[in-house]
């Protein structure tokens, strides 16, 4: 396959992707993206043939989408982030309601900085456990507060749960459980 730099960024843009997701879905560098779009830089024979995966699976988006609906439409405290960058894809009404900030402020943006201890030294821990490999698709855990003002997180129990997003991607969906 060969596409222009050009043609790259026509299809990540109808994609609503930035550069940085498309790296990451990669496993490459923003400014590798940036130099293919700028044409300073061709991509490899296997680099062209991922490109082109991830850019023909937008034939399953209605997947993202009715899941996106799912997640927005829960009763129970939930959302789903990027499993790799934490970027925040959707949230249930009332996990919302939690927040003292609105769904916009939040929405694309990582929400690791906002992670209690607990939650920080589980997502030390995935790597060990087989998270990232699909050995471990579900993990519930307690936490303690994060005492943040923007985004509070209260006590309780917490589960993960991994799935694939259509472009390939890790999702994450986050359950408050208690």
């Amino acid at each position: 396959m060969t596409i222009s730099g050009s043609g790259i960024r026509r299809m990540r843009l109808l994609r609503s992707m930035k550069q940085q997701h498309l790296a990451e879905l990669l496993g490459i560098n923003q400014a590798t993206v940036s130099r293919w779009e700028q044409d300073q830089l061709s991509l490899s024979p296997q680099q062209a043939v991922r490109l082109e995966r991830i850019f023909s699976s937008s034939q399953h988006a209605a997947a993202d989408t009715a899941l996106k609906r799912l997640v927005e439409d829960s009763v129970r405290p939930v959302h789903l982030i990027c499993d790799v960058s934490h970027r925040l894809l959707s949230a249930s009404r009332p996990r919302q309601a939690e927040w003292r900030a609105p769904l916009a402020a939040f929405l694309g943006r990582s929400l690791f900085s906002y992670a209690s201890a607990e939650i920080a030294a589980t997502e030390q821990s995935l790597d060990e456990r087989g998270w990232h490999e699909g050995r471990l698709l579900s993990l519930t855990f307690e936490t303690s507060a994060n005492d943040d003002a923007s985004m509070p997180i209260a006590a309780g129990r917490v589960t993960w749960e991994r799935i694939t997003l259509s472009d390939g991607s890790a999702g994450r969906l986050v359950t408050t459980v208690d």
